[in-house]
């Protein structure tokens, strides 16, 4: 007969908004075991599985902590609450946390205070918005008040919430029948208890004794301090803002680039400073998700996203926003294992600003096969393969908006715009095989601009800091034939040097910050490399600190409105490094609003 051998849950701690599935373990009446489920639709030997949620709630008011969520509340910031902040941000565990959390608490009230502008009314924020009727308020709920009548979770129809009266003050109230629960802003500060039985398929009554297991208490998902876009061209960027709080207007567009974290890379040994639940990949999608959303952004260019996670997850969820979906794996000539765990770079934009016109799909390894037959001598081929053969893609697309800044003069002219979406993660000591493939990137992108008066961006993670051979040929046009990362050449293929430039007229977007115009531009210069024109950094973890992400763009083509703010030591936490419970991937998103620049006629 059908037993269950053991159930457990995959995170300690349920999270608002993130899926929780309980791991059950079945032995089947040939004695073989499995975790395949065994629904009503197809009982197994006459039997199947029932499952269903409940919420203990309690006759005692719960607060959690706003730093350690997994820490009931003992204190509370009234001045938050006189500024009107939302309220699970003002609690906190101990008098050493609130003291500890003041320097980054203390932002909160800065920006809430700033928050309203001459005329009263409250600025908005670009990530702000999206989560101010999240999960994060504790309500009501936490008194212990009846739930709703209804219901639904998952999969599972509405029905009615059945209700078990249990004794020392508890109420247990059923709220899923499926396998797969998300617990919702009610549950916040509560107990869930998953339960699951054997049931007769003929009967429909349950055989043996049901197989239980409780939660901690769910806690509101974790939102970071909002990101604003701050304007450089000394533009009222407000004055642009949609209903919606998209930018819009006649000739910008706003462009996102970020490298999310691949699931397969973010391993409990490499980011052991994260807790394992904001680690896992449940909780990250939801949170990566709502980061990206709330970005409103026109065009999103995503490196590290696993081939599995953008069929089933991105691509769907995205498609719910209006944005339609282009995708670049990695080529597998030298991976071996699930293709699923293959990660690529994906390209977004939004079906009302732009239309897909071409893709092209650039693959490292097939011009690294070409250059070899070219340029390497026979006994040395297969060396030359095995360095240069690294997988990496990048994916370029021709996109023409649907809105036009052209002028009278120009009526009806199509504006293209080519945005290329890379991530070039050649381990640090191969710097040659970085340069070159930047440097093929490059080329390729050239050939297109000599077919197409074409505006074009840049984006992706291209693990070069500042200053390095590959920035340098990125921002500069050219490297310099000293430069240090040049002494790395083993197959000679970075030879002459002066074939290292381009002709593509690239800046670095960010770099606007140094030389732009507009309120507020004085705090982001100071997180700004005066240098090398760089942000300090884009990619923050225990063991590295600095920028390897950019977004250039043609600066006789475009022109830079605002970008996103970016964040500095005050915006993490004390002794916090990325990945984060707030922001789920080791690097930060970068975005620009950008306007085109009609060419003058030849």
């Amino acid at each position: 007969m059908l037993s269950v051998l053991r159930v457990h849950l995959p995170s300690d701690i349920p999270i608002v908004g993130c899926e929780l599935t309980p791991y059950v373990l079945l032995r089947r009446p040939d004695k073989t075991v499995t975790t395949d489920d065994v629904p009503e639709s197809a009982p197994l030997d006459g039997h199947f599985l029932r499952y269903k949620w409940y919420r203990i709630q309690s006759d005692r008011k719960v607060a959690v902590c706003s730093v350690h969520p997994s820490e009931q509340a003992t204190l509370q910031c009234l001045g938050c609450v006189k500024a009107k902040i939302p309220v699970a941000k003002s609690y906190h565990c101990s008098p050493k946390c609130f003291s500890d959390a003041w320097q980054h608490h203390r932002v909160l009230h800065d920006r809430a205070a700033s928050a309203v502008n001459e005329n009263g009314n409250e600025e908005e924020e670009i990530f702000g918005r999206y989560n101010s009727s999240g999960s994060g308020v504790i309500n009501a709920s936490l008194t212990g008040s009846a739930s709703s009548t209804s219901l639904t979770n998952g999969s599972t129809p509405l029905y009615p919430a059945a209700v078990t009266q249990r004794s020392g003050g508890e109420t247990w109230f059923e709220v899923g029948r499926s396998k797969t629960y998300t617990p919702t802003a009610d549950d916040i500060g509560h107990v869930l208890k998953f339960e699951c039985v054997i049931v007769d398929a003929e009967t429909k009554q349950p055989v043996g004794h049901p197989n239980t297991i409780l939660t901690s208490r769910v806690i509101p998902a974790p939102s970071p301090s909002p990101r604003r876009l701050i304007p450089v061209s000394g533009a009222d960027m407000l004055g642009n803002l949609q209903s919606d709080g998209r930018v819009s207007s006649s000739g910008s567009f706003t462009v996102l680039s970020y490298n999310i974290l691949s699931d397969s890379y973010a391993s409990n040994e490499l980011y052991s400073y994260c807790p394992s639940w904001a680690l896992s990949w449940p909780y990250r999608r939801q949170n990566l998700l709502r980061e990206i959303v709330g970005y409103r952004a026109d065009i999103v260019c995503l490196q590290e996203v696993q081939n599995d996670h953008f069929e089933e997850f991105f691509a769907p969820e995205l498609d719910k926003h209006g944005y339609q979906a282009l995708y670049k794996r990695k080529t597998n000539e030298v991976y071996s294992g699930n293709i699923h765990t293959i990660d690529g770079c994906a390209t977004f934009f939004r079906r009302d600003r732009f239309s897909h016109v071409k893709k092209y799909e650039v693959e490292f390894n097939k011009a690294a096969q070409s250059l070899t037959e070219v340029a390497v001598q026979t006994t040395q081929k297969k060396a030359a393969l095995n360095r240069l053969v690294k997988d990496n893609v990048a994916l370029i697309v021709v996109l023409e908006a649907k809105f036009s800044n052209q002028g009278a003069d120009n009526p009806g002219k199509r504006q293209l715009l080519c945005v290329a979406n890379t991530h070039v993660n050649v381990p640090q000591e191969l710097k040659d095989v970085k340069i070159w493939q930047v440097h093929t990137l490059l080329k390729g992108l050239e050939k297109i601009a000599a077919s197409a008066d074409i505006p074009m961006l840049v984006c992706g993670d291209f693990n070069s800091v500042p200053g390095s051979a590959p920035h340098s040929l990125l921002a500069m046009g050219k490297v310099d034939p000293m430069h240090a990362d040049l002494l790395v050449d083993p197959l000679a293929i970075l030879r002459p040097h002066s074939k290292l430039t381009h002709q593509l007229p690239l800046v670095s977007a960010y770099s606007s910050f140094l030389r732009g115009v507009g309120l507020g531009l004085e705090q982001q210069r100071r997180r700004m490399d005066p240098t090398t024109n760089e942000p300090l950094f884009t990619n923050c973890t225990r063991d590295f600190i600095g920028t390897l992400d950019y977004i250039l763009y043609t600066a006789d083509s475009l022109t830079v409105e605002s970008l996103l703010e970016l964040l500095d030591e005050d915006s993490l936490r004390k002794d916090t490094a990325l990945p984060s419970p707030e922001w789920s991937s080791d690097h930060i998103a970068l975005l620009a609003e950008f306007r085109c620049v009609p060419r003058p006629r030849r």
